[in-house]
């Protein structure tokens, strides 16, 4: 990690004095003195018909002040590159200002960023810390593909901004994505798999020894920025000789497979509505390739986060089969529980 310095945002809410520019100039050098910063430069402006803007320029970065008396607010900043905390500045603040309820953010200026988890709630927000961005691009279906070196979970895809795999946990996800249909039926000589493109899937097949895996896969690219950056979780599948790969449409490209090929068909799409409905149009195309006895199992969200989306998957595999069952597992970079629903041709 490369730290540069440490910056802290303190914002003073229900303000209801105007304090003078003369105010703030003093408020600064004794942050500056407890500090132990050097003041270098100040420069102010105070708006008409009302608010105020300080910025000082230090030997160690800077500190500003901007009030906004019409919402009884007083919005302050402190980045330095020094020695000290730039949090003594709310020990001296607290004292200097009347107010109701003070905000604070502190976080470090550094090489380190913080990723937005798109799952988290409105009320929870919740971060990737990442190290490094080791690859970004849009390939050429349109998929905007980001490789991370997340602190905690180690490489990771994220797919329009939302992860798929991570090195750390990737074989929970997996295993248990195959387990789901292994409960349902022990045959797995012949298997398909719909999606997947990190090869996670396709590996769990591998080690619990299906025979010839078709593997329908979109976008190559993402195969490929997998085998460069995920090893651990797809060098089995690049070694393989039991795997062929069908590039494009999966759906168009199942149209020229024989009927009953199939032990088990793994659907691995997102879990969106548009996939659903995807999978609901093409159902008919895959239960003709399943065996009778076969298994159909498609990875279908989190009912912690996306109980809708899982419902609606349920009910076209439910409509499709007269049968579905649902199983699940704990992912820790999804932070949640992730579902996984099966149907057995009957």
């Amino acid at each position: 990690m490369i730290k540069v310095g440490e910056h802290i945002t303190i914002d003073f809410l229900g303000v209801k004095k105007d304090y003078s520019p003369d105010f703030y100039e003093k408020v600064i050098y004794k942050i500056a003195k407890a500090a132990k910063v050097e003041i270098l430069n100040v420069s102010s402006h105070r708006f008409e018909p009302q608010g105020f803007t300080l910025v000082a320029l230090l030997s160690e970065s800077h500190f500003s002040f901007h009030t906004f008396p019409e919402r009884g607010v007083i919005s302050f900043d402190f980045f330095t590159c020094g020695k000290v905390n730039p949090k003594v500045a709310l020990k001296i603040l607290r004292k200097e200002i009347e107010y109701k309820r003070v905000v604070t953010n502190a976080f470090d200026r550094s090489s380190i960023g913080l990723y937005d988890d798109i799952y988290s709630s409105p009320g929870q927000k919740k971060f990737y810390v990442v190290k490094d961005v080791l690859e970004k691009f849009t390939s050429k279906v349109g998929q905007f593909v980001e490789i991370m070196d997340l602190e905690e979970f180690g490489n990771a895809l994220f797919i329009d901004h939302e992860i798929q795999v991570a090195e750390k946990d990737e074989k929970i996800y997996s295993s248990n994505f195959f387990k789901s249909s292994f409960d349902l039926s022990k045959k797995n000589n012949n298997v398909a798999i719909i999606g997947g493109g990190d090869g996670g899937v396709a590996r769990a097949c591998l080690e619990n020894n299906s025979n010839y895996i078709d593997w329908f896969e979109l976008d190559q690219e993402i195969v490929n920025v997998c085998y460069r950056h995920l090893p651990k979780v797809c060098s089995k599948v690049m070694k393989s000789n039991k795997i062929k790969t069908f590039w494009g449409d999966a759906f168009k490209s199942i149209k020229d497979i024989e009927d009953s090929k199939y032990d088990k068909i793994f659907v691995d799409l997102n879990d969106d509505q548009y996939c659903i409905e995807l999978a609901k149009k093409n159902m008919k195309g895959l239960k003709r390739i399943l065996k009778d006895g076969g298994v159909l199992t498609a990875q279908v969200g989190s009912k912690d986060k996306k109980p809708k989306q899982v419902e609606n998957w349920c009910k076209v595999l439910s409509k499709s089969f007269g049968n579905v069952k649902v199983s699940g597992a704990y992912v820790p970079s999804f932070d949640c529980n992730w579902n996984f629903a099966s149907s057995i041709m009957k």
